[in-house]
């Protein structure tokens, strides 16, 4: 059976989401490798290499990309092998592979996912995470367990 865990727990823990700007999805898609090869006859590109995308405060890295275009606009973007995303909304997610649906504004992590923002941390094998809305579903279909994991340090109280 598979469990669904609100991902909002794991972003509510920080007071600092309150005031986190939301992911800007009209800003340019940067990308940077070491290395690039394109095919125009699939509209495909393809960067390895330490490669970095950037888009607004949204930073994904990963060994290897590559970008679907379709009618000239970024359409899907395919990353795999130490998948990073970085956004100060959502904390850090690590996955083996990943895909950003652009036109959608969705991120989906697979493979040995991990979710931290500060202390807390979260396990499992998929993340779903719309951009625009926030909202985020953590599964964990085919791990040992077959359960998310989640791991949550209170705030200390202040010192009196």
């Amino acid at each position: 059976m598979i469990r669904h865990v609100p991902m909002l727990l794991l972003l509510l823990s920080s007071a600092a989401m309150a005031a986190a700007p939301a992911h800007d999805s009209k800003a340019p898609i940067e990308i940077n490798s070491d290395h690039f090869m394109a095919d125009n006859n699939s509209k495909t590109g393809t960067w390895w290499g330490n490669v970095v995308i950037k888009q607004g405060d949204m930073l994904m890295h990963a060994d290897k990309v590559r970008g679907h275009v379709m009618g000239n606009t970024a359409d899907k973007i395919y990353a795999d092998g130490h998948v990073v995303v970085d956004s100060p909304a959502s904390g850090t997610a690590t996955g083996d592979s990943g895909v950003y649906d652009v036109p959608r504004h969705m991120v989906t992590l697979t493979g040995h996912v991990v979710l931290k923002k500060q202390k807390d941390v979260m396990r499992g094998s998929t993340l779903a995470v719309n951009l625009t809305t926030g909202e985020a579903q953590l599964d964990a279909k085919g791990t040992p367990s077959g359960r998310v994991q989640a791991i949550f340090t209170p705030a200390s109280a202040p010192a009196k």
